[in-house]
């Protein structure tokens, strides 16, 4: 049935009107809390207090108690998060870095930024986040560190990880973009490695009203050097220990993100309420994300599988329900790193996963209708 001829669905008596739904809904989220929202950015213009200071400082503080972590240092962004955090644990030239090639490219660039070098591995199959059985393989004498990536929602092994990564004597480092208040047996991001980092991207789980991001550790001592990294390496205001950089993160972003962490918990769990319905209705459909008593999931994304993906995200797309792929093409296929020698087959499990995941609406103000409809699109185009 072609999509201009369906106007509306039907089940059992009711009827599905054609509906637009968005694959995240910022709008709804900033309208759930509006007036807190509003009186937090007003009292930053009324203070302007536009750089660091008491807002910083208390988020920093929040988040850091949220995490389970003794330290959060806000920075600009996710990316410079990584970087950071590479940084100061002394990462540069002539080390590799062993990352998953299941990833976005701000883990990749942050590796090359500081001088080392990226070193990829395949990732499970079903988890899609990296393989700690190729991780091993992948050790060589330069290598310096393991960033463990916690792709939608769902942790890494970080058992198997930091086992690893002690027998080698490597550092590890979560980069937990998509995994704000996630759990593996009970820790969340950074309680196992030591340090974490964070975006707060608009569209993420606890999301900013532009950039920042952040770095939770429990060493005091790092934490210090990190809040000195990202704001020119002071010690004063005219006093500079070492050459760094400008990666602040503003005072309003921050005064924005202390509101919503109060909700963030709520939020999580309305993801994971939406994604146990999704996995009901789903299953023998496609492929769902898999379900583990070990993990404690916030889908930030809400993952597919289908080996038809491009022409079901096409009719999804024809009938009002925007999707997205998260990510289509790996990062050692990427043209940007193609100086680094790998060619399409290398990563296989990967590569599959490019072709065949699809990212479907979810958020915590996603109705059951809205949902109802999104599956049905679904059916229908394997009904077909």
């Amino acid at each position: 049935m072609k999509s201009s001829q369906k106007k509306v669905f039907k089940k059992g008596a009711v009827l599905f009107k054609k509906m637009n739904i968005p694959l995240v809904d910022l709008k709804a989220n900033y309208n759930s809390i509006k007036p807190e929202i509003d009186a937090a950015i007003q009292t930053i213009i009324d203070n302007s207090s536009f750089i660091m200071g008491k807002p910083v400082k208390q988020f920093e503080e929040n988040f850091a108690k949220a995490s389970s972590m003794k330290h959060c240092i806000g920075v600009a962004n996710g990316t410079v998060a990584v970087e950071l955090a590479l940084r100061v644990l002394g990462v540069g030239k002539n080390d590799e870095v062993i990352i998953p090639a299941n990833t976005f490219i701000a883990t990749s660039e942050s590796v090359t930024a500081v001088g080392a070098r990226c070193v990829f591995v395949d990732v499970e199959e079903d988890s899609m986040n990296i393989d700690s059985e190729k991780v091993e393989q992948a050790i060589t004498p330069k290598t310096k560190a393991i960033i463990a990536v916690h792709l939608y929602g769902r942790m890494a092994n970080m058992e198997k990880l930091q086992e690893i990564a002690k027998r080698h004597d490597l550092l590890l480092i979560e980069d937990a973009a998509q995994a704000h208040l996630a759990e593996f047996k009970g820790k969340k991001p950074g309680q196992q490695s030591g340090i974490a980092t964070f975006s707060f991207f608009p569209a993420k789980n606890l999301g900013a009203f532009g950039d920042a991001g952040g770095i939770v550790c429990n060493d005091d001592e790092i934490a210090k050097k990190l809040g000195m990294m990202r704001n020119h390496g002071r010690l004063s205001k005219y006093e500079h220990e070492f050459e760094a950089f400008n990666y602040r993160m503003d005072a309003l972003q921050a005064a924005i993100l202390d509101v919503k962490l109060e909700y963030l918990e709520k939020w999580n769990e309305s993801r994971r309420k939406i994604a146990k319905r999704y996995d009901e209705m789903l299953k023998g459909v496609v492929g769902t994300p898999p379900v583990n008593a070990d993990y404690k999931q916030v889908y930030y994304m809400y993952e597919i599988r289908t080996d038809k993906r491009d022409d079901l995200l096409e009719f999804l797309k024809e009938e009002g329900v925007s999707c997205g792929i998260h990510y289509p093409l790996p990062l050692h296929l990427q043209p940007a790193y193609k100086y680094l020698g790998y060619n399409k087959g290398d990563f296989p499990v990967a590569e599959k996963c490019a072709d065949e995941i699809l990212s479907i609406p979810i958020y915590p103000e996603l109705s059951e209708e809205q949902q109802d409809y999104v599956v049905k699109c679904i059916k229908e185009f394997f009904n077909d």
